[in-house]
């Protein structure tokens, strides 16, 4: 699987057959910071707002995938 730099954050992953499950882990580990930073925790509020963008890039780069995908196919 290759990775596709985000500027300041770190590499998503692109879509390879296991996109969609490293969608889920993406999530998945947002989580515990999502608790936290609803409880009032500003830092943890920070690493949620990195995560939801590393979360969105991820998406992205699968409903592309699948748009190209749908295109391909007879």
């Amino acid at each position: 699987m290759t990775t596709t730099p985000t500027p300041g954050s770190a590499p998503v992953p692109t879509p390879g057959p296991d996109a969609f499950e490293e969608l889920e882990k993406l999530v998945a580990a947002a989580k515990e910071d999502y608790q936290k930073a609803v409880g009032g925790n500003k830092a943890a509020g920070t690493r949620v707002r990195k995560s939801m963008q590393d979360i969105k890039q991820q998406a992205q780069n699968i409903r592309v995938k699948v748009l190209e995908t749908r295109s391909t196919t007879p």
